[in-house]
C-alpha cells in the first residue's frame, strides 16, 4: 500500500505526520514562523507552503548538516519562502532572529534534547511578537518509540515549565500516535 504523499515524510519514519499535526494549528498566509530545532525540515518545507509567498520561515538548527538538508528541499520543491539559520537556542538571542518579530515558534521533538529547556523556552518568548504563539510537540510518555523515558518531558512537566516561562495554554492536540501537541500563547 502506498502512503500518501500529505501525511509521509521521509526520515520521520512514517511516525509523524506533519502535515496533520499543521492541519491542528491555525496557520495564517503571510505569517512569520521559526522553526526551532527543524531538523531535516520535516515541517519547514510544509509550514512554507502554507504561509505562502507572502511569509517566511526561518529553520533554526545547531547542525549544519540539517539545514543544508532543508535548503535542499526547499531547492527541490521550488520554496523560495524558507531562510536557515544556524543557531544554538540554549543561548541569549542564540536563533540569531529579531526579538518581537514573529507569529509563531515551532519546537517539534527539540525539548527532550535539552537540558536548558527554559534557555529555549525564553529564547522563543523573545523573538515572539505580543500576539506570538508557541507550538510544542513531544514524545507521550507512553509512547513505544523514541527516546528512553529519562529524556522525554511529559506533558504536565511542560505545562509548568511553559506556565513559569509566563506563557498560557490556549489548546492542547494529537499530534499522532507517539506524540502531544500543545499551543501556548504569550
Amino acid at each position: 500500500m502506498a502512503k500518501s504523499k500529505k501525511n509521509y515524510i521521509p526520515g520521520t519514519g512514517g511516525f509523524m505526520k506533519p502535515e496533520e499535526v499543521l492541519d491542528n494549528i491555525d496557520i495564517e498566509k503571510n505569517m512569520k514562523v521559526a522553526d526551532f530545532g527543524c531538523g531535516a525540515g520535516y515541517f519547514a518545507i510544509p509550514l512554507a507552503r502554507r504561509v505562502g509567498k507572502g511569509g517566511m520561515i526561518y529553520a533554526v538548527d545547531v547542525m549544519e548538516p540539517a539545514l543544508e538538508s532543508v535548503r535542499g528541499r526547499a531547492k527541490v520543491f521550488s520554496i523560495l519562502n524558507i531562510e536557515t539559520l544556524r543557531g544554538n537556542l540554549e543561548k541569549d538571542t542564540g536563533s540569531g532572529i529579531e526579538a518581537g518579530s514573529l507569529d509563531m515558534v515551532l519546537l517539534a521533538n527539540i525539548l527532550f534534547q535539552s537540558e536548558l529547556k527554559n534557555d529555549i523556552l525564553k529564547e522563543a518568548k523573545r523573538v515572539l511578537k505580543k500576539t506570538g504563539k508557541i507550538v510544542v510537540i513531544e514524545w507521550n510518555s507512553d509512547a513505544s518509540l523514541g527516546p528512553g523515558a529519562g529524556y522525554r518531558i511529559s506533558k504536565e512537566n511542560l505545562k509548568d515549565l511553559a506556565k513559569e516561562a509566563e506563557f498560557v495554554l490556549e489548546k492542547e492536540f494529537n499530534a499522532g500516535n507517539s506524540h502531544y501537541g500543545l499551543v501556548f500563547s504569550l
